[in-house]
């Protein structure tokens, strides 16, 4: 079996992702001082401030529903066997960095009392993505590519609206990650990087 691949974290092409994305984006800025204080790492600080986040809980929920649906996109590109060998390597690195952001949420989300929400069946995202329509290494590539450019805009766009530097912090932080796939892509199909300043989350 082939590896396991890539990564990201937003959809805007697909039409439930991009729904839970803004429905997300919508609501993290709601997410209360001890939920953002897990996020930060700060357990005690987060016991200290105690408080129901049964709400913080199922925010994250959403989060961590896009960072599943991300990482079985790119399983299914990885299995499709289209991948050339030092590509794959990359999409699993890439991949990685997601599965991280999914550890961090469900650590998160047990912290509060709540139950992460579960993985769907491969069969779904493979639905969802229209896996059926890839043909070719480019295609993966590009769709990796708008997912990624997706994720970028989604973490820059809410970072204006928390009222918690530790919770605008971790969105830039994925959005960096999210910006460097989005080169790497972008230079892996031969495609030109956006030539002016200020490119992201406009």
């Amino acid at each position: 079996m082939k590896s396991l691949i890539l990564n990201t974290a937003t959809q805007p092409i697909i039409p439930s992702g991009v729904a839970s994305r803004r429905s997300f984006m919508g609501s993290a800025s709601m997410l209360s001082a001890g939920a953002v204080a897990l996020l930060a790492g700060k357990d005690s600080l987060a016991q200290a401030m105690g408080g129901d986040m049964s709400k913080d809980a199922a925010i994250l929920n959403v989060a961590l529903g896009l960072e599943h649906e991300a990482i079985n996109a790119y399983q299914l590109g990885a299995l499709s066997g289209l991948l050339q060998k030092p590509v794959l390597d990359i999409a699993v690195s890439f991949q990685s960095h997601h599965k991280a952001h999914r550890d961090a949420l469900i650590a998160t989300i047990q912290k509060m009392g709540g139950t992460p929400v579960a993985e769907k069946k491969i069969d779904d995202y493979a639905k969802a993505l229209k896996a059926d329509t890839l043909k070719n290494q480019g295609d993966v590539l590009d769709l990796a590519a708008r997912l990624e450019l997706g994720a970028i805009n989604a973490y820059l766009g809410v970072i204006p609206a928390f009222g918690s530097k530790d919770l605008a912090k971790i969105a830039g932080r994925l959005a960096a990650d999210e910006t460097m796939h989005f080169t790497i892509l972008t230079n892996a199909l031969g495609r030109p990087l956006p030539s002016g300043a200020l490119s992201f989350g406009a």
